[in-house]
């Protein structure tokens, strides 16, 4: 039976030719319980996490415990256990023994040369800014935790029935200034991620909730400026920036085309155009990790 490594080696063969680089700032990509933490701008090595596998608590076995035991005591399946700590593949534990005990679900994998964050993104259905994050931000992966339950190398990630979002942010569908993805700074040549979108609208122009929900952040944050957060359920929120003044309150349901909102040019924008800062996010295992709004408007 082969190894992680092996597993991820034979898949690899077939996705060498990907090329891709993961260069992401943490503070759009995922915050863990608030958007305060998404909006200092310090170096890259400050504002990544901890790799997860610098961040293993240790657990000294005593009489009386087993790996279905242990694991249950920290939340964690056997194999997760298993896959850190590979004197356990016997499956037995002896009173004394000390094990290694991850935050959560995943595995210890091996990178064979040359493999991208891109690569392992394919190979395990995980999502390479995740896994990028999660381990510290390393631009070249070496070992690396891959989080989750089923690992099988080739499968196919699993699908999102979610269809979209039912409005749009603003009265009418207007022109991108800024996408979301990778940009180049004219001025100084740099490459930046941009977490959002940002939607041309004149200052004090109507700011609509784009589904229904519960606004659940309603005041100034750094870059963002004026911001409103409406959680939507089944782990989804959308985040409107740079507003001129709000038109919503903490706890407030909203639903789809309700106002919320007003156009402005508060914060930092990274254009000089007034517009509505856009961004959905999703909940995933370890924090709220931005996706392309584009796709979740599909149907304007």
């Amino acid at each position: 039976m082969m190894g992680s490594e092996e597993k991820v080696r034979f898949f690899l063969a077939e996705t060498r030719g990907l090329k891709a680089r993961y260069v992401i700032a943490w503070w759009f990509v995922m915050s863990w319980f608030s958007p305060v933490s998404l909006l200092a701008q310090p170096s890259l090595s400050e504002l990544c996490p901890t790799p997860i596998l610098s961040r293993l608590q240790r657990h000294r076995v005593v009489s009386g415990e087993t790996i279905e035991s242990i694991a249950q005591q920290y939340n964690l399946v056997p194999r997760t256990l298993i896959g850190v700590n590979p004197s356990l593949e016997a499956r037995q534990v002896q009173p004394g023994q000390e094990l290694l005990i991850p935050p959560f679900n995943g595995i210890k994998v091996t990178v064979p040369n040359g493999a991208t964050w891109q690569d392992l993104a394919t190979a395990y259905g995980i999502r390479a800014d995740v896994l990028f994050e999660v381990n510290g931000c390393v631009e070249t992966p070496k070992v690396v935790f891959i989080p989750g339950v089923n690992w099988q190398p080739g499968q196919r990630p699993s699908q999102d029935n979610y269809t979209g979002l039912r409005g749009y942010p603003l009265p009418t569908v207007a022109q991108v200034g800024l996408s979301y993805g990778w940009h180049v700074e004219p001025n100084t040549g740099e490459s930046f991620f941009h977490g959002g979108m940002d939607i041309l609208a004149e200052e004090g122009t109507p700011v609509l909730a784009a589904d229904g929900g519960e606004v659940v952040y309603v005041g100034q944050e750094g870059n963002y400026g004026f911001l409103v957060i409406v959680d939507h359920g089944n782990g989804r929120q959308t985040r409107y920036g740079h507003l001129s003044r709000f038109g919503t309150r903490i706890g407030q349901s909203v639903q789809v085309g309700d106002v919320i909102g007003y156009v402005g040019t508060t914060g930092r924008p990274d254009i000089l155009n007034p517009h509505l800062h856009f961004e959905v996010r999703f909940k995933s295992p370890v924090g709220w990790v931005a996706q392309d709004p584009q796709i979740h408007l599909s149907r304007f």
